[in-house]
């Protein structure tokens, strides 16, 4: 079977698990951290990634490695408990295939959220970061190989990978609710080390505000299948170099605790937003 044949039936796998959210409007993909947000959907559906075909497993501690359909706002929105990333050894097109799956469900929007580290010296741990472009370092793409062109074009253009009107209404939601929201460009590494200052210092040199792990083939996919994005990242500690305290993950993980309650607001009101905006 394609690629294309796998993804189809995985969706028909999860609308028999979840019909009454068989045409979802947003999906969501929650980063370390984050994924409690899931929680707040309402007549909700939870499938372990385990019983999912296709999926692969998420291992990362904070991330709980489930599939969450529910209603929101008025809005039918699917969310993704936790990803997988290429440092557990996944190639890429397989880190990307969940995101396939919730394009291949009917939405319109993703939005991708994630826990980075800062770059911009403007930044502080807790901040939250409107994603205005990315940089991709990994040396991997998930459109390598054969072009299926069912699921979209050879070359798809990337010039708006975040569309600027997701951005505007998320920078708009922020205001509403007195939450600072930075924008700036994101950069995916491979890891699972962190980076070095030296690294750092050459991120800062080519335009990166913050730089995470993750995102970037799931953006690239849902771009190649048509729908558009929205990205959010928690600045959860200061790159290397920038601060001279030693990162780790725990700190990832306590940071995005203490960001929660507003990363919970400002999702709350941009998901069902997004659901209807014009783009």
């Amino acid at each position: 079977m394609s690629l294309y044949d796998d993804v189809q039936t995985t969706v028909k796998a999860v609308r028999e698990r979840a019909p009454q959210h068989a045409e979802p409007q947003v999906g969501i993909i929650l980063g370390s951290g984050l994924g409690a947000f899931a929680d707040r959907l309402e007549d909700a559906v939870a499938i372990p990634y385990q019983e999912v075909p296709g999926f692969p497993h998420a291992t990362v501690v904070g991330h709980a490695g489930r599939l969450v359909l529910g209603r929101l706002g008025g809005a039918t929105v699917v969310a993704m408990q936790g990803r997988v990333h290429g440092y557990e050894g996944h190639p890429a097109w397989q880190v990307a295939f969940p995101a396939r799956v919730l394009c291949g469900l009917g939405i319109r929007v993703l939005t991708v959220t994630n826990a980075a580290g800062g770059i911009n010296a403007d930044f502080r741990p807790g901040d939250l970061m409107a994603i205005t472009d990315h940089v991709n370092f990994t040396g991997q793409n998930p459109l390598t190989g054969p072009n299926d062109e069912r699921f979209g074009p050879r070359f798809p253009d990337m010039t708006r990978a975040y569309h600027p009107v997701l951005r505007k209404l998320l920078a708009g939601v922020a205001k509403s609710q007195g939450i600072s929201l930075q924008q700036g460009v994101y950069a995916q590494v491979t890891g699972p080390t962190y980076e070095t200052p030296a690294e750092i210092q050459m991120l800062r040199a080519v335009g990166a505000d913050a730089v995470g792990m993750s995102t970037v083939p799931e953006t690239i996919v849902a771009r190649h299948m048509g729908v558009h994005v929205a990205g959010v990242s928690c600045i959860t500690n200061l790159a290397a170099g920038v601060d001279n305290a030693p990162l780790s993950h725990d700190e990832v993980a306590e940071v995005a605790g203490r960001a929660r309650a507003a990363f919970t607001r400002l999702l709350e009101d941009f998901l069902p937003q997004a659901a209807n905006a014009e783009l």
